[in-house]
C-alpha cells in the first residue's frame, strides 16, 4: 500500500563505480564476523577433526584386506578383524558426530549473519543522508538486502568449513601416502597439481563474471521496482514496448552474465572429476608395477584406491567452495560498499533543545547546492524572518527552489553557507530528531502503509483518543468515507482497497492533524483533490494552521491568498516579499504568476 517514488536510476549524479577487490569483501566479511569468531574456531576444529579421522580409515582397511590375503591359506584370523571393524566403526562414527556438529553450528552462524547484516542495512538507511538515495534505484537497495544478504548466507553455509575440512583431508592423505609409499604418494601429487592450476586459473578468470551477475541483479531488480511503481503511467503513455525493450536488455545483461559465471564455476567439477579420475588411473597402473616388483603388498595397492579418492576429493571440494567463495565476495562486497556509505553527522554530544517551542523561524544568507554539483548553486543568499504563529505561503515557478528550502529547514540536507535559526537556535547545534518533531508535515506524495485505517492515521503518534482521531478526519471530510469501509477505522488497507489519489491525500492530511506538532509544512498538500473537497481542506488546514507558524508550498496561488507572509521564489531568490494585496498591487512577478494561473483557467 505503500507509495514511493523510485530514484533517477542512470545519468548525471550517478556515484562512479568502484573497483572490485575480492580480498577486502572476503577481510571485511572476516572482520564482520569477528564476534562469531569462536564458534566458527570451534565448528572448523570439528570439520578438520571428522576429516582427519575419516583419513585414518584407509590404513585399517589395508591392514584387513592383508590379514584376508594372508589368511587364504593360513586361515583368516576373525578375531582380529573384528578388533579393526570396532575401530573403523569407532573412527567413522566420531568422523560423522564431528560433522555433524561442525554443520549444526556453522548454520545458527550463517543465520546470525544474515539477521544482523539486514538489521544493519535497515538502521544504515535511517542514517544515510538523503542525497544518496538520489542517485541510487530503491530496487537496488533493496536487492543488498535481499539476494546479496542471501548469497553471502547461502555461499558460506558449508564454504568455510568445506575448504578448513578439505584442507585436513588433503595434508592429512598426503602425510598417510608417503607414509605408506612415496612412489605412488609422487603420482597423485603430480595429478593433483595440475588440479590446483587449473582451478586457480579458472578462479582468476570467473571473478568479475560474479561480481557483475550481482550488479546486473541489482540494476534489474531497480528498474522492475520503478516500472511497478509507475505501471499507470507507461499504460497511459503507450510506454509498453519501450520498457519491454529496456528490460530486454537488462534481463540479457543478468543472464549473460549468470551464464558467464555459472559456465566458468561449473567448470570445476567436471574438471577435477576428469583429473581424479586420471590419478586414479595412474596409481592403479603405478601400485600394479610395484607389486608385480615385490616392493609393495595387495593392501598397500587396495589403501591406495581409497586415498587417491579421498585426495582428489578435497580439489573438488575446494574447487566448489571457491565458485561459492566468489559468489559471497561478490555480494559481500555489495552490502559492504553500502554499510560503507557517508553517514549523516553523529549527533549524540549535541545539547538538547528546550521543549517550549514559540515558531519563531530565520533565515540568515542562507545557500545551498547539491554535493554532488557543488558549482551549481540552488538558493542563493535567502534571508526571511518568520514570527511565531504566522502562515508563510512559499511559491514561484517550477525549479526555483521551494521544496528545497523546505528540505534545509527540516536538516535533510546541510546548508552550504548561512544558517537557519528557530527560536534563536541554530538547527545545526539541534539534533535532526528535535527539528524534525517540532514539524508536522503533509507531503504532495502520499505514504500509506499496508495495516489498519486506524494504524495509518496514528502512526507514530501515542496518547490519541478515538474522538480526537475522528475529529480530525471529519475535519478533512473522510469521516463518512472511513465509516463506509467495511471494517470502520480498523480496515486492512492494502492494494486491493479502493481509495482515490485524493482520499489518501486527505488521510496524510488528517494524520499531521492528529500529531498536532507545534509547526507544520504543507507541501502542495491539495494537489490530488477536487475543488470541492480542496475547499473543505483548506478550511480544515487553515484551522490547523491557527496560532502555528506553518509553511505553505503552493502552485495553486488562490489557495495562500489569507497567507501572513508570501515569500515569491525565483532561481533561488526571494524576488519579492509580502501579502497578497501587498503583492498584487506591486504588480509584479507575482501578478504576473497569480493572473497567469486564471487565464490559463479561462
Amino acid at each position: 500500500m505503500a507509495e514511493h517514488r523510485g530514484g533517477p536510476r542512470r545519468g548525471p549524479g550517478r556515484v562512479a563505480e568502484k573497483p572490485h577487490n575480492m580480498k577486502k569483501a572476503m577481510s571485511d566479511l572476516l572482520r564482520y564476523c569477528r564476534r562469531d569468531m569462536p564458534i566458527i574456531v570451534i565448528a572448523l576444529i570439528l570439520s578438520a577433526g571428522g576429516a582427519i579421522l575419516g583419513i585414518l580409515g584407509p590404513r585399517q582397511i589395508s591392514r584387513i584386506t592383508d590379514l584376508i590375503a594372508t589368511g587364504l591359506s593360513t586361515g583368516i584370523d576373525m578375531a582380529a578383524i573384528a578388533r579393526i571393524g570396532l575401530l573403523l566403526m569407532g573412527l567413522f562414527g566420531f568422523s560423522a558426530l564431528f560433522t555433524f556438529l561442525q554443520h549444526y553450528l556453522m548454520a545458527g552462524f550463517n543465520q546470525r549473519t544474515s539477521k544482523r547484516m539486514r538489521k544493519d542495512i535497515v538502521e544504515k538507511i535511517n542514517r544515510l543522508q538523503l542525497s544518496y538515495f538520489n542517485f541510487h534505484e530503491h530496487g537496488d537497495v533493496l536487492s543488498r538486502v535481499t539476494n546479496d544478504v542471501d548469497t553471502v548466507s547461502a555461499s558460506l553455509s558449508n564454504s568455510l568449513a568445506s575448504i578448513v575440512s578439505s584442507t585436513a583431508q588433503f595434508i592429512g592423505c598426503l602425510i598417510m601416502m608417503v607414509i605408506t609409499n612415496w612412489v605412488m604418494a609422487a603420482t597423485s601429487v603430480f595429478s593433483t597439481f595440475l588440479a590446483f592450476l587449473l582451478m586457480m586459473i579458472i578462479v582468476k578468470s570467473s571473478q568479475k563474471y560474479f561480481v557483475a551477475r550481482q550488479k546486473n541483479l541489482g540494476n534489474l531488480n531497480g528498474y522492475i521496482e520503478e516500472m511497478y511503481t509507475g505501471h499507470d503511467v507507461i499504460r497511459i503513455t503507450n510506454a509498453d514496448q519501450k520498457v519491454k525493450d529496456e528490460f530486454d536488455v537488462l534481463n540479457r545483461a543478468v543472464k549473460e552474465s549468470n551464464f558467464k559465471s555459472q559456465f566458468l564455476g561449473g567448470l570445476m567439477q567436471p574438471l577435477m572429476g576428469f583429473i581424479g579420475n586420471f590419478g586414479y588411473v595412474a596409481v592403479c597402473v603405478v601400485g600394479a608395477a610395484l607389486a608385480m616388483r615385490g616392493t609393495i603388498s595387495f593392501g598397500v595397492i587396495t589403501a591406495f584406491m581409497i586415498y587417491v579418492r579421498q585426495f582428489q576429493s578435497p580439489v573438488q571440494q575446494i574447487g566448489q567452495a571457491m565458485t561459492n567463495i566468489q559468489s559471497a565476495a561478490a555480494a559481500a562486497e555489495r552490502v559492504f560498499e553500502f554499510l560503507g556509505e557517508e553517514e549523516l553527522e553523529e549527533e549524540s554530544g549535541k545539547a538538547v533543545a528546550p521543549a517550549q517551542v514559540r515558531g519563531e523561524v530565520e533565515f540568515r544568507h542562507v545557500t545551498f547546492a547539491y554535493p554532488d554539483k557543488p558549482e551549481e548553486t540552488i538558493i542563493h543568499d535567502f534571508s526571511a524572518h518568520v514570527y511565531p504563529g504566522q502562515k508563510v505561503a512559499i511559491c514561484g515557478p517550477t525549479g526555483a527552489g521551494k521544496t528545497t528550502l523546505v528540505n534545509l529547514l527540516m536538516r535533510f540536507y546541510e546548508t552550504t553557507g548561512g544558517d537557519i535559526l528557530i527560536d534563536g537556535i541554530n538547527i545545526k547545534d539541534m539534533k535532526r530528531s528535535e527539528v524534525h518533531d517540532r514539524f508536522g508535515m503533509v507531503l504532495q506524495d502520499t505514504w500509506l502503509f499496508e495495516g489498519t485505517v486506524r494504524e495509518n492515521l496514528l502512526y507514530n503518534t501515542e496518547h490519541v483518543t478515538d474522538e480526537q482521531m475522528k475529529a480530525a478526519c471529519k475535519a478533512c471530510g473522510i469521516h463518512s468515507f472511513i465509516k463506509a469501509l467495511p471494517e470502520g477505522y480498523d480496515t486492512v488497507l492494502n492494494d486491493n482497497t479502493a481509495i482515490s489519489a485524493g482520499q489518501k491525500q486527505l488521510m496524510t492530511i488528517a494524520r499531521a492533524m492528529i500529531q498536532n506538532s507545534p509547526m507544520l509544512i504543507l507541501d502542495e498538500a491539495t494537489s490530488s483533490v477536487d475543488t470541492r473537497t480542496e475547499l473543505i481542506t483548506q478550511q480544515a488546514m487553515d484551522r490547523m494552521t491557527e496560532h502555528r507558524t506553518s509553511f505553505v508550498i503552493a502552485h495553486r496561488l488562490s489557495t495562500i491568498r489569507n497567507a501572513d507572509m508570501i515569500l515569491v521564489l525565483r532561481d533561488g531568490d526571494i524576488v519579492e516579499q509580502g501579502n497578497h494585496e501587498q503583492l498584487l498591487a506591486q504588480n509584479g512577478f507575482y501578478a504576473e504568476l497569480y493572473n497567469s494561473q486564471f487565464e490559463t483557467v479561462a
